[in-house]
């Protein structure tokens, strides 16, 4: 068996079908998928929490909404930076995942990463071997080329999962106007 192409730095947008309290009308952007399954953050998840409050070396890069972003149920203590870079990186602490944007080692100086925009995740979706395939098969996320650093690092982040929904090909554009209870419609 020939094993299934990498999504890392794909987006998976959740069908309207997805009711599941954590992935109901979320965006997750894929970090890693491979052989032992697949790690990627909620984009869409704002908390109250003020970012700048616990990460106050990085106000500068910081985007607005100027929030701690949930980036999934699993260890929601674990921070994740994702950001744009303010030109080519070099060096340590910025590993790219696609279209501009890579995750962050939020432990270096600032001023050794250099960013134009930074958001941070408390949390990660975690899938095993074979779950996201799975669910993928039974048509709980539709994948969708992440084609700009605004789905990341955007200023609205409420409306992301209809903005990609509405720029796929086909039908799956229509989806964008589905109501929050599909069983209502």
């Amino acid at each position: 068996m020939t094993p299934a192409p990498s999504l890392r730095g794909q987006l998976l947008v959740a069908a309207p079908t997805l009711v599941e309290p954590n992935f109901s009308r979320v965006v997750v952007l894929v970090l890693d998928h491979g052989p032992h399954g697949a790690v990627g953050v909620v984009l869409n998840r704002p908390s109250a929490v003020n970012a700048l409050d616990h990460l106050p070396a990085w106000r500068d890069v910081v985007t607005e909404p100027a929030v701690l972003f949930i980036g999934g149920p699993v260890s929601s203590e674990t921070a994740i930076g994702l950001g744009v870079p303010t030109g080519e990186p070099d060096g340590d602490g910025f590993a790219p995942v696609g279209s501009g944007v890579g995750t962050v080692d939020l432990s270096r100086d600032p001023s050794d990463v250099p960013l134009a925009e930074l958001r941070v995740f408390l949390g990660y979706a975690g899938w095993s071997l074979g779950q996201l395939e799975a669910e993928l098969a039974e048509g709980s996320w539709i994948v969708a080329e992440m084609t700009q650093p605004g789905d990341v690092v955007g200023p609205d982040p409420g409306d992301l999962w209809a903005r990609v929904l509405r720029r796929q090909p086909g039908r799956v554009a229509w989806l964008a106007g589905a109501p929050p209870d599909v069983s209502t419609n």
